[in-house]
């Protein structure tokens, strides 16, 4: 009887589902051992500006955010966020999360729906040419990415028109992190300032 599919990147294979016991997360040992290095990989890509922050949870298959134990944490208690060396190690939902504080001045912009086959979008295009060179992942969805960078961003501001669709959040809001690098993005954070005033 069919069952979810492994979780590597790339593999459709579908997994039995026994009547008993764990379903099992890969295909084979080969797939298990190349997401690891994957998901590896990725971590070490990560800004340190990122990284270096007791900002970490984790996120469930709904998107909500955990604690690295499997409770709910929460985007205003520091203290359900953990290291980011904590979250990586749990297993815990689908993959990580950053809590964007206050005071922080690390802000993330979230365009989504803007890659198409892989490829970027007119609008998403004009609007990656006015940044600076900055830390840039795609989305879990695979469709969207997510821009990081330096800036104030007090209120999280939603823009849709025309089937764009941009967020811009610096605080009270948590992103989930992919390690996934668009292109040649540089793992720094720049300075946004300049482009979220445009937006």
């Amino acid at each position: 009887m069919a069952g979810t599919v492994c979780e590597r990147d790339g593999c459709e294979t579908a997994l039995p589902v026994a009547g008993r016991g764990p379903v099992p997360r890969f295909c084979s040992t080969r797939c298990r051992v190349a997401a690891h290095r994957a998901r590896r990989a990725a971590a070490e890509a990560l800004p340190r500006e990122l990284t270096s922050r007791r900002r970490w949870v984790r996120r469930d298959d709904r998107k909500a955010p955990r604690t690295s134990g499997g409770g709910f944490a929460s985007v205003t208690d520091a203290g359900t966020w953990t290291t980011y060396r904590a979250a990586r190690g749990s297993t815990v939902g689908a993959g990580l999360g950053y809590v964007l504080a206050p005071g922080d001045g690390i802000v993330c912009v979230d365009l989504d729906h803007c890659l198409d086959d892989g490829e970027l979008t007119p609008w998403a295009r004009e609007f990656l040419d006015r940044c600076p060179p900055t830390w840039i992942e795609v989305s879990a969805s695979g469709t969207g990415l997510h821009v990081w960078g330096r800036g104030a961003v007090e209120r999280g501001r939603r823009i849709r028109r025309d089937g764009v669709a941009v967020e811009v959040y610096g605080q009270g809001r948590y992103i989930a992190v992919t390690g996934r690098r668009y292109g040649q993005a540089p793992v720094t954070l720049a300075d946004l300032t300049a482009v979220l005033d445009t937006i």
